[in-house]
């Protein structure tokens, strides 16, 4: 897989828009790596823009769920192995299915975390479906993160 390494300087609680800020990208084309879970419990993975909330309803309702919620931070780091901040869609400790905000699949290159706070790759985004088997799903919230 061809990537590219974007170091930065990590801030606790700075988010997408520190990175996309201290990297000079527009936020739009930073990816965080959300992990979520459904009403069961069962973990896992939302790609979504770095400016973008996700629509939990919408997001449940496309997957098939009853309700999806964010895993909180400690149970979070447990199913990914990494610590939140820094987690990675690439080589979780748990497989956990991961869903792809369909327009980030239109970009030519995204930055998304490298499994360490402060550490972004760029690649093109097709490589999560290709490697992760991650599914498209359309869950955007249109309200802009800022």
């Amino acid at each position: 897989m061809a990537f590219t390494e974007h170091p930065y300087a990590y801030l606790e609680h700075g988010g997408a828009l520190h990175s996309a800020a201290e990297l000079g990208w527009d936020p739009f084309h930073v990816v965080k790596t959300l992990v979520m879970q459904d009403q069961d419990a069962k973990p896992l993975v939302v790609l979504m823009h770095g400016n973008r909330k996700v629509s939990t309803k919408n997001l449940a309702r496309q997957i098939g769920v009853k309700s999806v919620e964010p895993c909180a931070p400690e149970v979070a780091n447990r199913h990914s192995g990494y610590l939140v901040g820094g987690t990675s869609p690439f080589g979780t400790r748990r497989a956990m299915p991961v869903y792809i905000e369909a327009t980030i699949l239109a970009l030519p290159k995204i930055l998304i975390n490298g499994g360490r706070r402060g550490y972004l790759v760029g690649l093109d985004p097709r490589v999560c479906v290709a490697l992760l088997g991650a599914q498209p799903v359309q869950c955007a919230l249109a309200e802009v993160l800022t």
